[in-house]
């Protein structure tokens, strides 16, 4: 039985928090592409991933990079509205993301919007500000 968007999408959140990409990997068609449109050329967020297998190493990678980043996802403080469209293949998350840290509190806003096909994540456009990522 298929996931439904909103297990598709907290899903790919818990995989994300966990920096589980193998598990973040697996949301994903065979062909399916993650791609950040924000972000610059060259920035250590990998811009764009196309096909489960570099999802999945992209990712692997950035998270190993990425360790260092000391800051922890507070959940109680996190909130995101889930859009459905004409289209039940098409949602769009609206995610206000905050974060405990050393430094305090922090947060960061964004926009996903996700295209599935036969269950799985064909595109993933995620929309959020680049010096937010390590």
């Amino acid at each position: 039985m298929p996931l439904t968007n909103q297990e598709t999408y907290q899903r790919y959140v818990w995989a994300g928090m966990t920096r589980d990409a193998a598990a973040l990997a697996e949301l994903f068609t065979e062909d399916g592409v993650l791609e950040t449109p924000l972000l610059p050329a060259g920035h250590s967020y990998p811009r764009r991933m196309a096909g489960r297998e570099e999802i999945r190493r992209a990712m692997t990678a950035y998270y190993e990079r990425s360790a260092s980043d000391d800051r922890t996802v507070n959940v109680d403080r996190t909130r995101y509205i889930l859009h459905a469209t004409a289209d039940p293949d098409v949602f769009i998350v609206e995610i206000d993301t905050a974060f405990d840290g050393p430094a305090g509190e922090s947060g960061m806003s964004l926009v996903q919007i996700f295209r599935l096909r036969d269950g799985k994540i064909a595109l993933l456009r995620d929309y959020f500000a680049p010096d937010e990522v390590a």
